[in-house]
């Protein structure tokens, strides 16, 4: 009886579902930066472009060479957040989205409101939800400067919320490839507000999952405050938590109101104060312009459906407004007629409905794809392998059973 071919815990840590760091991936990576970097005309993206190539082709060249995951990691993380940010933040330069989270935190402090009264071009809007103001208070109260700039501390609240989400064990591999993915490495040298919309509901499901109803409200609604795509994960939660009470239906159901609770408490002390103070600008901000029923047109124009039929088609808005809605509305069936059982499957539903909704958006881009890849990422890593108790207990059983046998056969 050979023992050795059974699986030992190393062994079922590496047989978790791989994420991907060859020298193929790095390759694919370092094309797409460069890609990128060619044919954007946003300055910042170019530099990102330039420096990420080189991060991704080093990265490539070592695994290729044989060099361990995380050291190729290690070097593509160097070359695809830490150059460039530190080259945008030397140059003073930044995505737009940095400046306007800026922009709203003084108008916060000083006006009450992080909206412009009469925004008239596209720069002069806002459409996040009030709560987004806060990374740019720093820069608001201490001036401009490397250690304030917006885009720091939404990459700091999306990589600390993302780890809290995940399993002590699995706050190593994960983190670190998600930052050297493009579509993550982007956002967090440039500047990208759906980071930490995103960590944060990863945080959420999390705490669903383990049955922690207060905190996965408290998680659901910062991240409600803001940004209109966090709003799905609200739902979601309160479907697991409401399935997630071993057959007591009572038990779920309280859970699923506390979180529910906590969440909307949560997310009207953050929005409510600043919306109320001018409904009509908070409207225009965060309603009206990026569904597109302003003259100004929004900057989110990537060509996926959504966008496509509002600019192509008479009557192509109507029609991908409808979209939209049918797409909600096929979420929430799914949430009532086969909740999720786990917190891995709840993200995989979100992750199912925001990428329905990204693509039937009017005004939408590429980057807001970063929120199905962040749930994807962390049901993946967030898998656990089997107890270690249950292989003794295999191995015991195996060493038993020819014994029992030669017992029963002499009787």
């Amino acid at each position: 009886m050979a023992l050795s071919a059974l699986p030992t815990p190393p062994d079922l840590r590496r047989n978790r579902p791989a994420l991907p760091g060859d020298a193929a991936w790095w390759a694919f990576c370092a094309a797409t930066a460069l890609a990128l970097g060619a044919f954007s005309s946003l300055g910042p993206h170019r530099v990102w472009g330039a420096a990420a190539a080189l991060g991704y082709t080093a990265a490539a060249v070592l695994a290729a060479r044989g060099r361990s995951p995380r050291t190729a990691g290690a070097v593509a993380v160097a070359g695809a957040v830490l150059l460039p940010l530190l080259a945008l933040l030397a140059a003073g330069r930044a995505q737009l989205e940095v400046d306007v989270v800026a922009r709203s935190a003084g108008l916060l402090l000083s006006e009450g409101t992080p909206y412009l009264e009469r925004p008239t071009v596209p720069e002069d809007f806002n459409p996040y939800l009030p709560g987004m103001a806060a990374f740019g208070i720093p820069e608001a109260v201490a001036g401009p400067g490397p250690l304030t700039d917006p885009r720091l501390w939404m990459g700091a609240a999306f990589l600390g919320a993302f780890a809290l989400a995940l399993p002590a064990g699995a706050r190593r591999e994960a983190p670190r490839w998600l930052a050297a993915c493009p579509l993550v490495a982007l956002p967090l040298a440039v500047g990208g507000v759906d980071l930490p919309v995103a960590g944060l509901m990863c945080l959420g499901l999390a705490r669903a999952g383990q049955g922690r109803a207060g905190r996965a409200g408290l998680a659901l609604g910062v991240a409600a405050a803001l940004k209109w795509t966090a709003w799905p994960a609200v739902p979601v939660a309160l479907a697991l938590l409401a399935t997630a009470g071993g057959g007591d239906g009572r038990r779920g159901s309280r859970a699923a109101l506390r979180c529910g609770l906590a969440a909307l408490f949560t997310a009207a002390v953050l929005v409510l104060p600043a919306a109320l103070r001018d409904p009509g600008a908070f409207r225009a901000h965060v309603v009206d312009f990026p569904l597109g029923l302003t003259g100004a047109v929004s900057s989110a124009a990537s060509p996926l459906p959504g966008h496509l039929l509002a600019t192509q088609l008479p009557g192509g808005r109507t029609l991908a407004l409808l979209l939209l809605g049918v797409s909600a509305l096929l979420l929430a069936v799914s949430l009532l007629v086969r909740p999720p059982a786990t917190g891995a499957a709840a993200a995989a539903r979100l992750a199912l409905g925001l990428l329905l909704a990204i693509a039937f958006m009017p005004a939408t881009r590429f980057g807001y794809l970063v929120h199905p890849l962040v749930l994807a990422a962390w049901a993946l890593a967030r898998q656990p392998p089997a107890h270690p108790l249950r292989i003794r207990e295999r191995v015991r059983d195996l060493v038993r059973e020819p014994v029992r046998r030669r017992k029963q056969a002499s009787r």
